[in-house]
């Protein structure tokens, strides 16, 4: 498999990750009528666009989505981080959400005792900041 298959296959898996992650985050607050606080606002900020731009680089095959979608990724998987923070450890006082008609510290799901929705989409960060780790660029020529 050549370096340009390769990175196809890394781009379609990250863009595959954005859609379902924006999917769920739409189906939480759409059908299921979850409020989003602000944390979670602003990583669908960083979420949703990521959709459209490793749609628009998988169609085109381009490897430079990389120096693009990946700082928005790695901003989306710092503020997943403080959400997952605030709900999980005890003490950690929430920032300035608490004042919010949704404070950030409130866990709307809580499968298997850990998982919510930030560390939800603190995963989907996770591979799609992966999958473009491992994109190389082709030197031009």
């Amino acid at each position: 498999m050549g370096t340009r298959d390769r990175n196809l296959l890394l781009i379609a898996f990250a863009w595959l990750v954005a859609i379902v992650a924006t999917s769920g985050s739409l189906y939480y607050s759409q059908i299921r009528h979850f409020i989003p606080c602000e944390l979670c606002w602003y990583q669908r900020i960083f979420m949703y666009p990521l959709v459209l731009i490793l749609g628009i680089a998988t169609f085109y095959n381009d490897a430079r989505v990389r120096r693009y979608a990946l700082p928005m990724a790695l901003v989306g998987i710092s503020i997943s981080t403080l959400h997952y923070a605030e709900q999980k450890i005890p003490g950690f006082h929430p920032t300035t959400c608490a004042a919010t008609p949704v404070p950030c510290n409130v866990a709307f799901v809580n499968y298997y005792g850990f998982i919510t929705i930030a560390l939800m989409a603190w995963t989907a960060f996770a591979l799609i900041i992966l999958a473009l780790l491992f994109v190389k660029e082709e030197p031009s020529g």
